[in-house]
């Protein structure tokens, strides 16, 4: 975590000797005696007239990144670059709102992994009229085609990780690595 307590010649907006009744105003010791207040509490104030930007994602310092992931259960990979790490917590809340689902998982892909992908499922729903009828056999399991996008080649390994992590529990995930974007993407 990067050091905010002590900047070298920074200014305090809100002098306390600037403050002080008249009586103190020409007191040389009050002055020095404030002055050093002002120092210690100079960044302090800064910090809290910048708040708002502390809690942006986007132009938060690199240390607060950290932080405001675990605010939002954003995934923050410490071995990302910090624009990409910027990036998942700013969107953690939309990627919430679509996990478990092809688009979630997409998403989620392209963010993290900087490759595109598609999840062919059978989808629908299937139910009786019946109590105590049989359970419908299952309607297979989605395929997950993925392929490079920004990034050079596809990290399997992480592909998998992602894929658990973003599926429904009961749903069992089959991958596919692909060279490029599949030629039947319009089925």
């Amino acid at each position: 975590m990067s050091n905010r307590a002590a900047v070298p010649g920074l200014l305090s907006r809100y002098p306390i000797g600037e403050q002080l009744p008249a009586l103190y105003a020409e007191d040389d010791f009050a002055q020095r005696f404030t002055a050093g207040l002002d120092t210690v509490l100079a960044p302090v104030f800064a910090t809290l007239d910048n708040l708002p930007a502390y809690l942006d994602p986007r132009v938060a310092p690199a240390d607060f990144v950290d932080w405001l992931a675990s605010w939002v259960g954003a995934e923050d990979d410490p071995r990302w670059p910090v624009a990409l790490r910027r990036e998942a917590v700013a969107r953690a809340v939309e990627l919430h709102r679509w996990r478990g689902t092809a688009r979630g998982l997409v998403e989620a892909l392209r963010l993290a992994l900087g490759v595109d992908a598609v999840v062919t499922e059978a989808g629908g729903a299937v139910w009786s009229s019946s109590p105590g009828a049989a359970l419908p056999p299952p309607a297979g399991s989605p395929l997950v085609r993925v392929w490079p996008d920004r990034a050079p080649s596809v990290d399997a390994a992480r592909v998998h990780e992602i894929v658990r992590a973003m599926c429904p529990v009961h749903t069992l995930c089959r991958v596919e690595i692909l060279p490029g974007p599949p030629s039947d993407e319009g089925r």
